[in-house]
């Protein structure tokens, strides 16, 4: 049953990576984002008066994009103002009129204020038809549809930091007007970004929340001295996630008519924070250090850009009715009999289809020479098979290079979140790790590493290359020193993994070579085995033995398809990770090592060499052990 369940989330999990790279699918998701956003954005409200922020978002897109985000708006705007909507419809209209009019045109481009000055004209136009609003929400509106429309198109040109704040800001003043079980959806919104995100970004959901007028509690003193815990010496997770919900109830306390609605959206809020990115990350840029934060997250910013202009860019078609008519011109213009016959018409006529199925015997037209024709449609269908070939490899090289830029942006993120942390982990073990091999390491195809990683990180690698001999050696080694390098940089092991594989699948060398690697832990004792169509591993302890994972697919097979498994084990009692290569049998040469409790690791790494080698086939064994500093194992 446990194995079934492993496969079957496998197979999730390789559908979810197939869908990551998946251009099509990227395109729906920011649709129905488009439509979803405008929809709630016309919740948005000052003094019980609507803000023209769908209006501002429709004039900021272009083409389909532009109408989902005019239609979200409408219904947004039936559904929450009902009647009184009707002038933030028309206004939708006419930005979409706007929208597709200049949303792709030079001077657009090259005059970021047009479009905003026309999200601008559109909310003066339509107020006219809000008859009873007061002048001053009346330019309140044409100011918030020109500064919105500007903010959302320089969302979608870059991630700037006060961009992104100001975004989520507005987010949160639209949210706030839609409850689920009584409870403003802004407040729960605003406390995990208050967990989650810096102190701009707490002050300023907060002046949303209290300009959208949900509660007469002063929601920016509240998520300001909620957001004072990430100033704490000692940062626990909990702490960070309560703090916004104790400083609303420290301020209802000083209050003279305490009121407590938002407190269950500061509680729940505050808890979903912590799984958010950056949860309880304080970055302090002070000189250096801070110039060289900016530095990274700008470049990260770089690579995030990159890979959104390649994925938007859809990838050329193979022209198959070219091809066909390519094929039919070759079978007809050389042919003796092309002169006054009417099969040439009705053989260009054919369908595409021809080109992927057998070739007929017979035409259902008349064809004097029917023999050439055949002839061309298969030279044509070998042409075509050639150049889905060709499209497929191109396909998995731009699949390699999204995932590759995706991994440089975020590790670059990773290390400008780093620089501040002056903290080093308190290592309560220390790692014990033995090899044996049947040949010596320059005729071995297996390569096995230990070596530190960052803070308390301790990895051992098992590369087995395919076969025996040089061939088998050289893959060996490039895969384990690829590995060991992106560890050592502070590559998470997922993506030094999935790197591993891309350059395998586009060297087209599927099954070079297999992996094993342990990622040890060495402040909880905790162990990550990452297995990629490697031999199963065995975890020995004074119970006996148990056996760790199948042997499944290799590395290389395609990009977008990770074929690795992870287990989570623990070596804190003293247990035994045991990792073989495949010239190893573990059923024949572990039944006597089951005990091997404190004994020498390279003894027991040569007993069970010696015990399940299985003949021609390199061969070697990797055992690792947790101890105390204090422990003193006869090695």
């Amino acid at each position: 049953m446990l194995t079934y369940v492993r496969s079957w989330m496998q197979a999730r999990k390789s559908l979810l990576r197939r869908w990551t790279v998946e251009l099509g699918l990227h395109n729906r998701l920011r649709e129905g984002l488009c439509l979803l956003s405008a929809f709630f954005f016309s919740a948005a409200a000052v003094s019980h008066s609507p803000l023209p922020l769908a209006l501002a978002l429709c004039c900021s897109l272009g083409g389909l994009r532009a109408v989902l985000a005019a239609l979200g708006g409408c219904a947004g705007a039936w559904v929450f103002w009902g009647q009184a909507g009707k002038p933030e419809i028309l206004g939708c209209l006419l930005a979409l009129g706007f929208a597709l009019t200049l949303g792709f045109t030079r001077m657009a481009r090259e005059n970021g204020w047009l479009l905003p000055m026309a999200a601008g004209l559109c909310a003066a136009l339509s107020g006219f038809a809000a008859q009873a609003r007061p002048l001053q929400m009346y330019l309140l509106s044409i100011g918030v549809a020109i500064g919105s429309a500007r903010l959302f198109g320089i969302l979608q040109e870059r991630r700037d930091s006060v961009a992104v704040w100001l975004g989520w800001a507005v987010a949160v003043l639209a949210l706030s007007q839609v409850s689920l079980f009584g409870m403003s959806l802004g407040v729960p919104v605003a406390a995990a970004l208050t967990v989650s995100g810096a102190f701009p970004l707490a002050a300023l959901t907060g002046v949303a929340l209290d300009l959208s007028g949900v509660t007469a509690m002063p929601m920016t003193a509240v998520l300001c001295l909620g957001w004072l815990a990430h100033l704490l010496p000692s940062k626990k997770p909990l702490a960070l996630a309560l703090a916004p919900a104790l400083a609303g109830c420290l301020l209802l306390g000083l209050a003279d008519r305490p009121e407590l609605m938002p407190l269950p959206g500061l509680l729940v809020g505050g808890l979903a924070g912590l799984a958010l990115p950056g949860s309880g990350v304080y970055v302090r840029r002070r000189g250096e250090v801070g110039v060289a934060q900016v530095r990274l997250e700008l470049a990260s910013g770089v690579f995030t850009r990159m890979r959104q202009l390649l994925r938007e860019q859809a990838p050329v078609p193979v022209d198959e009715q070219a091809l066909l008519l390519l094929s039919c011109e070759r079978a007809c213009g050389s042919c003796s009999s092309r002169k006054g016959c009417a099969g040439a018409e009705k053989a260009a006529e054919m369908p595409t289809s021809v080109l992927h199925q057998p070739v007929p015997g017979s035409f259902p037209f008349s064809c004097r020479k029917p023999g050439r024709l055949q002839a061309e449609l298969r030279r044509g269908q070998e042409q075509l098979r050639q150049l889905m070939a060709s499209h497929r490899r191109q396909e998995e090289g731009r699949a390699a290079l999204l995932q590759q830029y995706g991994f440089v942006s975020q590790y670059l993120q990773e290390l400008s979140d780093r620089l501040v942390d002056r903290t080093s982990p308190r290592l309560r073990y220390r790692a014990e790790v033995a090899f044996c091999g049947n040949r010596p390491a320059p005729d071995n195809g297996d390569r096995c590493l230990s070596f530190a990683g960052t803070g308390a990180r301790h990895y051992v690698i098992l590369c087995d290359g395919m076969g025996t001999g040089i061939g088998a050696v050289d893959e060996g080694n490039n895969a384990g020193f690829l590995l060991k390098e992106l560890l050592m940089a502070g590559f998470p092991a997922e993506h030094a993994l999935e790197t591993l594989n891309s350059l395998c699948a586009l060297r087209q060398r599927a099954g070079a070579v297999t992996v094993d690697l342990a990622e040890l832990q060495l402040d909880t004792g905790r162990v990550s085995l990452y297995k990629w169509g490697a031999a199963p591993s065995y975890l020995l302890d004074s119970h006996g033995k148990e056996k760790i994972g199948t042997v499944g697919t290799v590395p290389g097979l395609s990009v977008a398809e990770a074929g690795e498994t992870v287990h989570r084990l623990s070596l804190k009692k003293g247990e035994i990770l045991v990792m073989l290569s495949d010239g190893v049998s573990g059923e024949e040469a572990l039944p006597g090592c089951a005990s091997a409790g404190s004994a020498p690791l390279a003894d027991t790494a040569a007993r069970i060499l010696d015990g399940g080698a299985l003949g021609g086939d390199d061969a070697t064994v990797a055992v690792v052990r947790l101890s105390s500093p204090e422990t003193s194992y006869h090695k």
